[in-house]
């Protein structure tokens, strides 16, 4: 069974950095465009970065020039740089495969606050 463990939200301040990773078991990761996810509650999910399994990116409009999606093949691990955070851009962070699977996932929590 494909697994997702994301890892590394926090607390930060407004225009500061986190960067979250995504670990994936299975073989499923190195066949599919993957993708991280944000939720906040009584708001759909909304899907604010992608990249391809040759590294294409597309990045929603809310965060771009300031987020940073990479991913490792050989770690079958996606990374999210964020960066000039905002106090907007508090949310649950998911990855997940593009579009989206049934797959348990607990997600990390990002808080941006003064």
């Amino acid at each position: 069974q494909v697994q997702l463990v994301e890892s590394g939200g926090g607390l930060v301040q407004p225009g500061g950095s986190l960067r979250l990773s995504c670990a994936a078991s299975g073989s499923i990761f190195r066949i599919k465009t993957m993708g991280w996810y944000r939720q906040v509650p009584g708001k759909q999910r909304e899907l604010v970065a992608t990249i391809t399994t040759v590294g294409g990116t597309n990045y929603a409009e809310s965060v771009k020039g300031r987020f940073t999606i990479s991913r490792d093949n050989a770690k079958n691990t996606v990374y999210l740089q964020m960066n000039s955070l905002k106090p907007e851009d508090t949310a649950v962070y998911y990855c997940n495969t593009v579009p989206a699977l049934p797959l348990p996932t607990q997600g990390t929590q990002v808080t941006v606050s003064s």
